[in-house]
């Protein structure tokens, strides 16, 4: 059965989220506990650090061959080569200078290429030191938090909001678990894990106690088990097949035709000139000699230090700006950019979000919408997204940090895109027990009956609905987003 797991990822996962736990435990040599540091070590060391690689490793000698091997080049080398030999070996008179000269392009343009790809790799691999990640992760029946590099197959890993998954696991419990697949599916909502598989789909990626590496958690808490690492992953195979050579682009493309239609002259005039020559004036040696000046003549030597150092400049230019460019040939995509559109929040921002104003039903400032926003944003678990934490900002510096210790959390309802509002259940020093909901204007309104204003409980009809939602429509037509808070008062022991 182990061979049959190995040769066929699918199988595996149908495999583990189907059997029980008992027989999971014992194929990964684990416990619900963890494994112990020894153990882990061990494993670590037979199979290695949790790292997906790159068939295409980027490396020094790499990125010297890219910078000297390209059309333009090769041509200048051929052309050096026969100089060298016509000029200097087989001459009596020989001329260093048509070679050396030659050379000394090839050397500069390539030089250009080579440094600058160079410094672009020393910044991305400084980049990518200064990111480290960590998990929590059962060892000798304790939790304690290690790199993500030495997870192991048969870790129990403790997930909650914010975290990434960077192995494949089964999930063992969970409550409110949603994590997001978007970068194997491109599914932009989250999806709910759950202890046991509900999914009656065939696609592997629909299986609910499944959680895949490359994924991170939107909300909730979980206990998972790791079964695959590294290599063995699925984000790893398709991290395979991103490293395969990319397409041209369409300045590289451009100087392949130049390149070619310079070669095609080339073998085409050459011999014609050199017959022709040595046909007429029956000197064979000089005719050969004219042929070569002729090819040297029709290829433009200073073409590729001029491309290079121009490149160069450009990425300078843009490295002024915080960007690093890796390829220098992509400095002629930029140029031919007239749109750049994108959906990464805070690519082009400050990626920070203010406070601008907390209004009643009608329009008005209230302290106390302000108030019921800090408790549902301050008393909510996992990670606070910018609205949270904008709204306490905003409380700190109405001083409203006091009304904390009156108030404590019994439970939550974590946001979903379902019900688009998350809930907090709290019970301040009175024992009167309140649910604080915040969400989307429109989803809020639905399940009001009442509005307050001055502390005044009115009953909620549909001419105030729509003064509301007028209200909602002038501020979000200024570009704000505007959220909804409602709070109701119960007892839990009815």
């Amino acid at each position: 059965m182990k061979k049959e797991l190995k040769n066929n990822f699918k199988t595996k996962l149908v495999y583990y989220s189907n059997i029980d736990l008992e027989t999971f435990y014992a194929e990964l040599n684990s416990s619900e506990t963890g494994l112990s540091s020894s153990k882990a070590k061990e494993l670590l060391e037979s199979n290695g650090p949790n790292i997906i690689k790159s068939k295409r490793k980027s490396t020094v000698f790499s990125r010297l061959l890219e910078a000297l091997v390209n059309p333009f080049n090769i041509i200048l080398i051929i052309i050096s080569v026969v100089t060298f030999l016509t000029d200097i070996i087989f001459s009596q008179n020989k001329d260093y200078i048509t070679f050396f000269t030659i050379v000394f392009l090839i050397i500069v343009s390539s030089a250009i290429s080579f440094v600058q790809s160079q410094k672009s790799a020393s910044s991305a691999d400084k980049l990518s030191k200064m990111i480290v990640n960590s998990v929590d992760v059962f060892r000798d029946n304790k939790l304690e938090t290690i790199p993500i590099t030495d997870i192991v197959v048969g870790d129990v890993i403790k997930f909650s909001s914010g975290d990434m998954l960077s192995a494949d696991v089964r999930i063992i419990s969970a409550k409110d678990f949603f994590i997001s697949q978007a970068s194997l599916t491109g599914e932009s909502l989250p999806c709910e894990k759950e202890a046991v598989n509900k999914s009656n789909s065939s696609n592997f990626l629909d299986f609910t106690n499944i959680g895949f590496a490359g994924t991170n958690v939107i909300s909730g808490t979980s206990i998972a088990v790791v079964f695959a690492t590294g290599q063995d992953t699925f984000y790893a195979s398709i991290a395979a097949s991103l490293s395969k050579r990319k397409p041209k682009n369409s300045f590289e493309k451009g100087m392949g035709s130049i390149s070619k239609l310079l070669m095609i002259i080339t073998f085409i005039m050459v011999p014609i000139i050199f017959l022709v020559n040595g046909l007429v004036k029956n000197d064979w040696i000089n005719s050969l000699l004219f042929a070569i000046t002729v090819a040297v003549g029709l290829t433009p030597e200073m073409l590729p230090v001029i491309m290079a150092s121009t490149l160069a400049k450009g990425a300078v230019k843009i490295s002024q700006k915080k960007v690093i460019v890796k390829n220098l040939s992509s400095i002629q995509t930029f140029g031919e950019m007239d749109i750049l559109c994108t959906d990464k929040t805070g690519t082009l921002t400050e990626d920070k979000i203010v406070l601008e104003k907390y209004l009643n039903p009608l329009g008005k400032d209230d302290l106390r919408v302000l108030r019921h926003a800090y408790l549902n944003s301050y008393f909510q678990t996992g990670l606070k997204n910018l609205i949270d934490l904008a709204v306490i900002n905003h409380a700190k510096e109405e001083k409203l940090e006091s009304i904390l210790s009156k108030y404590t959390k019994i439970d939550e309802l974590p946001f979903d895109f379902v019900r688009r509002r998350m809930s907090v259940i709290l019970e301040d020093t009175f024992n009167k027990k309140q649910l604080i909901t915040k969400g989307a204007v429109e989803e809020i309104i639905k399940i009001c009956s009442f509005y307050d204003v001055d502390g005044k409980v009115l009953e909620l009809n549909e001419e105030i609905k729509k003064q509301i939602l007028a209200v909602y429509s002038a501020y979000n037509n200024e570009g704000l987003r505007m959220l909804a808070i409602a709070q109701k008062n119960f007892n839990l022991n009815k």
